[in-house]
């Protein structure tokens, strides 16, 4: 079982940026998948980027893309969102996630969320 822990949030003005910060328990580098999500009140939880580890392939949501890099340092094993170009609909609690070693992007591991709010 892997535990992960989120930090890096906080309160940013629009146009700001914000990295978010994700320190597994385990290895996460032989992992599937890895990604963020991110759930606003009300909202139903959505992906923000992911990456497919085998493949070495990073995915973002249309929303986002252009103003967030998501990586994967593999010597540390942690995971970061790095957003940039901040805009108020980016307001939202964010999950890191992670899938186990096998053949199927199926995220697993959950962090307990980090806020971000932007005004």
């Amino acid at each position: 079982h892997v535990q992960l822990v989120e930090s890096g949030g906080g309160s940013a003005q629009a146009g700001g940026s914000l990295v978010l910060s994700c320190a597994p328990s385990g290895s996460i580098a032989d992992a599937y998948c890895v990604g963020w999500f991110r759930q606003a009140p009300g909202a139903e939880r959505e992906g923000v980027a992911s990456i497919y580890n085998r493949i070495r392939t990073a995915y973002y949501d249309p929303s986002v893309k252009g103003r967030v890099t998501i990586s994967l340092d593999r010597d540390n094993n942690k995971l970061y969102l790095e957003m940039n170009n901040l805009k108020p609909e980016d307001t939202a609690k964010y999950y890191c996630a992670a899938s186990n070693n096998g053949d199927r992007c199926d995220f697993v591991y959950w962090g307990q969320g980090t806020q971000v709010t932007v005004s």
